[in-house]
């Protein structure tokens, strides 16, 4: 898989997850405890030989190049590969001109210089697991100038809003890329997920360029759909797309099931992602667990239930954590009851003794902050 480029581009303007975006970008984001979201695109690329990656970002860096790192811990390569995070640095105010586009412009000679034939581009936002080999050999086998990658759905009227979908004939040509305006039940959601010659690539980048400054790489394929032979590839197994603060919690919650957990997790096709040396997780005489995902360093001296326990978590006595997302290294004091929250990392709950949220509607624990 040596002749593909893997490109994985940042979340776009339409994604805005309130709280959490604030101090991180949406492929930093702490992900069932142990992850963060880059684990899942980078994962499907190392293990599918993708060995030479490009990584973008365009603003708050620094949570997110931390956790690269080298990118040795990705199983990359250590000859020939390389993981590299692409920078933008436009000065425009506000987001409007901040768009993928300009992302490539900006490190066009960093592309151009790739030996690899082809590109394979996926989002930092969405979590699945795919093998990008296979990809490639059913898009060369083809014969089409571009594959796209898609997930069929039935619940396309309340979830997966701020994703585009595909417009698919009977051949599995793609007529269109379109928003998803919640008006049917079952859409074809676009993984944007790509695959393509990296002359094409180019080709489409510098024509997005010259027909207007905001335009995204999905406008100019949507835009070459009746030029281009553009083919739609189906999806099988685990997807969710965070495109919101409701599917962030959603998409984590949804991982305790083992059954969806299975269908994202397969021991021949590991996730990997950074890893610190810390002592497992102590559970002490009264604590109660029950059906969670615990990391490891925590301290769980009250009771958990249905909830993701980040690294290094404190549960004194007499707490109760209930249907909530836990990020690393948060403190929940004795007697206090939490429910329905996403508590962000580093953050201490010991004075108020009932943190609780609507089901439907889940709250946020800012990082850092003492409640």
């Amino acid at each position: 898989m040596s002749k593909a480029l893997g490109i994985i581009n940042f979340a776009g303007n339409h994604i805005q997850v309130d709280g959490l975006q604030k101090y991180r970008p949406v492929s930093a984001f702490s992900f069932l405890g142990r992850y963060r979201t880059i684990d899942f695109p980078i994962s499907n690329m190392s293990n599918s030989g993708i060995d030479n990656i490009q990584v973008y970002v365009r603003r708050k860096p620094r949570s997110l190049t931390e956790h690269l790192g080298t990118g040795r811990h990705y199983n990359i390569n250590s000859k020939r590969g390389s993981l590299n995070i692409m920078y933008t640095e436009r000065n425009q105010i506000g987001d409007l001109y901040s768009t993928d586009i300009a992302a490539y412009i900006e490190n066009l000679d960093c592309i151009e210089r790739i030996p690899q034939q082809y590109v394979v581009l996926a989002p930092s936002y969405m979590i699945y697991t795919a093998d990008y080999s296979k990809f490639l050999k059913e898009h060369i086998e083809s014969g089409a100038d571009i594959s796209l990658m898609y997930h069929s759905v039935d619940n396309a009227k309340e979830n997966f809003l701020n994703c585009g979908t595909l417009n698919i004939n009977k051949q599995k040509g793609v007529l269109s890329i379109e928003p998803n305006h919640g008006t049917a039940k079952n859409r074809n959601i676009f993984m944007d997920t790509y695959v393509m010659t990296k002359e094409l690539f180019l080709e489409l980048v510098n024509k997005a360029h010259k027909t207007s400054s905001i335009y995204t790489f999905s406008d100019i394929v949507d835009e070459e759909c009746a030029e281009l032979d553009i083919r739609a590839v189906p999806h099988r197994g685990y997807f969710a797309a965070i495109t919101d603060f409701n599917s962030y919690y959603h998409a984590n919650m949804t991982l305790i099931d083992l059954k969806h957990a299975s269908d994202l997790f397969d021991p021949e096709w590991p996730i990997y992602t950074r890893t610190n040396d810390s002592c497992p997780t102590q559970y002490f005489e009264g604590s109660k667990v029950t059906s969670s995902v615990i990391s490891n360093g925590c301290l769980i001296e009250g009771t958990v239930e249905n909830s993701i326990i980040g690294r290094g978590c404190v549960i004194k006595p007499g707490a109760i954590v209930k249907n909530c997302v836990i990020s690393a290294d948060v403190i929940i004091g004795k007697n206090v009851h939490v429910e329905n929250l996403v508590v962000d990392k580093h953050a201490k709950l010991v004075r108020g003794k009932r943190g609780i949220a609507a089901p439907d509607k889940p709250g946020y624990v800012e990082r850092g902050d003492t409640l």
